[in-house]
């Protein structure tokens, strides 16, 4: 009921923050509620796909907030760049977050849970498309950290369908790959009837 309640509240907040403070603080509260340092690339996909944050607003926030020296750019063990929430801007998401809505917040919050999530989907699955004569092949390879669990080609007539199939593994893929492997392991040989009659 209470994830039900936090949904609703964060369909609420649509309108565009324009409101540079009320964004710094937005931003250090969902670093504070992430705990890690983020990418740089994935924060901005985070707070455009809220649909709440235009890119001039991030841009002269995220300006604010380092300068102020309450996120700092660090590299990440990928050789990229991440923010990473400094004590300043901890305090920041703590002591002001109520200045920001908390249809903001929780909008904020329940993106970045999706966005992670697709991250980590899109990890372990990986679909390509290829292309044939007549029709296309999606590939599909569910992977692990070391090998590959399943690595399966499903034909489709064209790349329409071909994309239909792919989206529709990817709502899912475990339940996909689940699915997959009930039936590997249900599937038995048909019973004959062996007698004279």
């Amino acid at each position: 009921m209470q994830d039900e309640n936090i949904f609703k509240m964060s369909e609420m907040a649509d309108i565009e923050i324009r409101d540079v403070p009320t964004l710094n603080i937005l931003i250090c509260y969902l670093l504070n509620k992430i705990g890690k340092p983020v990418n740089t690339e994935h924060l901005y996909d985070i707070l455009i796909d809220t649909e709440v944050v235009n890119y001039f607003c991030y841009q002269e926030s995220i300006g604010y907030l380092i300068e102020s020296g309450q996120i700092k750019v660090m590299a990440d063990e990928n050789g990229g760049k991440c923010y990473v929430l400094q004590p300043k801007g901890a305090a920041c998401a703590r002591e002001l977050k109520n200045y920001a809505p908390k249809s903001y917040r929780d909008k904020f919050v329940l993106t970045s849970i999706r966005y992670f999530a697709r991250l980590k989907m899109e990890q372990e699955i990986k679909i390509d498309y290829i292309p044939l004569e007549s029709g296309v092949y999606v590939h599909i390879r569910c992977l692990d950290a070391k090998n590959d669990l399943m690595d399966l080609k499903l034909f489709a007539p064209d790349m329409t369908q071909a994309k239909l199939i792919g989206e529709r593994i990817m709502l899912n893929p475990a339940g996909f790959y689940g699915k997959i492997i009930e039936i590997a392991l249900s599937n038995k040989e048909d019973d004959y009837d062996l007698s004279d009659n």
